[in-house]
């Protein structure tokens, strides 16, 4: 199987290998993990990712709208985590999966963590995984 979208691919393993914990069939639970792969494709890619690629690249962008962007992006998932330990359900899903790689490299956006305590405890939980494996700069 050859895919070409990462969100995409998500779905495919986790349909594939995952069963419902990855990605749940219940439509409740199905549609909120999916919103976040639309908040990773959207406000995450057009935010921390294009920062990072300014500062990394030096591609020119919007430097200043993305950073707001990501810290609007931000706040709002710090806001989400308050009271839970994943993004959707009581346990890692896709959705976490998804939106963790540019919210764990903002530090490559100039993007402080610090300022959303929240997000920072998720970062441990998903780093503390079974089989977690990082990438270089994670």
């Amino acid at each position: 199987v050859v895919l070409r979208d990462s969100q995409a691919i998500l779905v495919y393993l986790a349909r594939q290998y995952g069963g419902e914990s990855w990605l749940p069939l219940e439509p409740e639970a199905m549609g909120k993990v999916l919103q976040w792969l639309s908040t990773a494709a959207n406000e995450i890619q057009n935010s921390l990712s294009v920062a990072r690629r300014f500062f990394l690249l030096g591609t020119p962008v919007d430097l200043e709208g993305a950073q707001q962007k990501a810290r609007y992006t931000l706040e709002v998932i710090d806001k989400h985590l308050l009271n839970r330990d994943w993004l959707e359900t009581n346990h890692p899903t896709i959705a976490d999966v998804a939106c963790y790689p540019y919210i764990e490299l903002a530090s490559d956006a100039k993007i402080a963590l610090k300022a959303y305590p929240q997000v920072s405890a998720w970062i441990t939980r998903i780093k503390q995984l079974p089989l977690y494996v990082a990438m270089p700069g994670y």
